[in-house]
């Protein structure tokens, strides 16, 4: 069944649409002119720093400034790499054929330039963390430069940017707890599967393009069972979150914003419809405010816990 999708999802109504070149292309690169994959790695982030134990709300905070930063240059970082691995694929894709490597608008050159100010002001941040996360970082990157490869080798690339994207959470849970422990784990299983559900439901819209070109992704594999699947991925994290709060002994306040974010991907799940490009990227952008109830919930738990 053939698909109805938008030409692109590059966003140039803003300011970004006003700068002059290569300065517009360079932002372009870094997709700031989408801020929701920034707040999807920073949420998960500040889910960890609430829930570990330990730390003082002063220091929580402090590190929660650092997270967002650093999950601004971060998450433009690991999107600068993905186009410079995919900048041939994503000219023949029509969502992705303008972004500025695939459409020649900048040079892999320039493409490199930005990585390297990008990862400089990452380490920046980093320094101002705690050493247990300068253990975890080498990881966090490992993931980010493989995670481009995951659809040539694999049908679940999206499961691969799971591990990679959600690395926010025990990166957080470490930097409040000052190690990482099975709760910490837990929670990030729970990111993982979060993060599968809604990713394969962004890569919807590309499923005409992919199979044209032999592009594998969990998105066309699941394409016969969308809602079971993405709803079996939703089912297991708020599992996971529950035996979360239980085990961390999380104030009865967190359990009404579970509920919440609980119902609001239920509804995901029940009008999700994978051959309606437009509406998937709506869903997909739906889950920033899940994100924001469930780091609500954690953050009320820790200050009434």
């Amino acid at each position: 069944m053939s698909q109805t999708r938008a030409h692109t999802d590059i966003d140039l109504s803003g300011r970004i649409a006003r700068l002059p070149e290569p300065w517009r292309s360079y932002a372009l690169l870094a997709r700031l002119d989408r801020p929701v994959g920034t707040w999807l790695l920073l949420l998960p982030g500040v889910w960890g720093l609430f829930l570990a134990p330990g730390a003082s709300l002063q220091t929580r905070l402090i590190d929660t400034a650092l997270f967002a930063f650093g999950s601004l240059v971060m998450r433009s970082a690991g999107c600068v790499v993905n186009d410079i691995w995919d900048r041939d694929i994503d000219a023949k894709v029509a969502r992705t054929a303008g972004r500025p490597l695939a459409s020649g608008a900048l040079s892999l050159k320039q493409g490199l330039l930005l990585l390297a100010v990008l990862l400089l002001m990452g380490l920046g941040v980093l320094v101002c963390l705690p050493p247990v996360c300068w253990a975890l970082a080498p990881l966090a990157l490992l993931l980010v430069a493989l995670y481009p490869a995951a659809k040539r080798v694999t049908w679940w690339p999206q499961l691969v940017m799971g591990f990679t994207f959600g690395f926010g959470a025990p990166m957080g849970y470490a930097a409040a707890a000052g190690t990482l422990d099975g709760n910490g784990l837990l929670l990030y299983g729970a990111v993982i599967l979060w993060q599968l559900g809604f990713d394969t439901i962004y890569g919807f819209q590309d499923m005409d393009d992919d199979a044209r070109i032999g592009v594998r992704s969990t998105s066309r594999l699941m394409e016969k069972n969308a809602r079971s699947f993405i709803g079996t991925c939703y089912s297991l994290m708020i599992l996971a979150l529950a035996l979360v709060g239980i085990h961390a002994h999380l104030h009865w306040i967190f359990w009404p914003f579970l509920a919440i974010a609980t119902a609001m991907l239920l509804q995901q799940v029940r009008v999700l419809n994978p051959y309606d490009a437009p509406a998937c990227l709506k869903e997909f952008r739906r889950n920033v405010p899940i994100g924001f109830v469930l780091a609500a919930g954690f953050v009320a738990a820790r200050v009434f816990g």
